[in-house]
This record gives structure tokens, sequence and C-alpha cells, in this order.
């Protein structure tokens, strides 16, 4: 088994459900012909370097797996077979790969992912209970200002009288 990747550019003006029915249809080619995916990478719409079936725009895709030579064939013809896939490139990573060790990659991958998730939670909510205390403090000062504010009218009043 080889470690691939391979980046392809699809039609920029597609529906979200079109892209997502085509991004589902390389999953499962992958899974179909018992390929391991290890990262499905959207970069975005950008720039073409130059025009391509008349678009100066496409959407960037880049997925890396682990699998045979026969799935990289099966990918690419299907590629070549859908009208929304302006270019495609496939490499090899690495030659000779077990599967346990796309299977440890895959593990590795979601721990940090996951490890990154609860990093984000974390930061998310010491901003949300800063911004609780900051608003505290805040409606504490507007309150004793308010509570300050008669008294000094009560005293320029009582100067007034006399």
């Amino acid at each position: 088994m080889r470690k691939y990747e391979t980046v392809f550019i699809s039609d920029p003006d597609l529906k979200d459900q079109a892209r997502t029915e085509l991004f589902d249809k390389v999953r499962n080619i992958i899974a179909g012909q018992k390929g391991i995916l290890l990262d499905f990478a959207e970069w975005g719409n950008k720039k073409l370097a130059y025009e391509i079936k008349k678009k100066f725009r496409g959407h960037y895709v880049c997925a890396t797996y682990g699998g045979t030579g026969d799935l990289v064939k099966e990918l690419e013809r299907n590629f070549r077979l859908t009208d929304d896939v302006l270019k495609f490139m496939t490499i090899v990573l690495s030659e000779d790969m077990a599967a346990e060790v796309f299977e440890k990659e895959v593990q590795d991958e979601k721990d940090a992912q996951a490890a990154k998730d609860a990093e984000t939670a974390a930061k998310e909510a010491a901003a949300k209970v800063a911004k609780e205390e900051a608003a505290k403090e805040k409606e504490a000062a507007e309150i004793s200002e308010t509570a300050a504010a008669p008294v000094e009218t009560e005293e320029k009043t009582k100067s007034t009288e006399s």
C-alpha cells in the first residue's frame, strides 16, 4: 500500500449540494477501493494561474490517502468523466506502507484534532468568562456612579438653599 496525495480543482460555481456530492463521491471511491482516507482538506476558491474551461478561479481540494495503484486509476478515471473537476494531480508520498501505519496516522490525526478542539473550547470558555466579568464590573461601576450622582445633587441643593 502506498500513500498518495491528490489535489483537484473543482468548478467554483458549483452549488454547495453539488460540491458536497462530488466530495462524497471521492470519499466513496477511496473507501470502495479499500483505501484509507487520511485527510481531506478544502483549500477554498483561488485564482488559477491560467484559464481552464473558461474559468479563472477554482475550488482547490487536497486528499491524502493510502491505497493501491488501482485506486488512483479509478479516482482519476472518475475525475476525467466528471465535468465539475477542472484539473487534478496525484503524487506518491511514500512507498510500501503497512495498513497499520495508515490506521495509526488516522488515529493520530483524530487525536490531534480532538486536542485542538478541546483547546479551542477552553479558550472560548475563558473568553466568555472574562467577557461576563467585564460586563459585571461595568454594571457595578454604572450602579456606583448612579448612586453617587444623587448625593452630589442633594449637596448642591442644600448649599443653594442656605
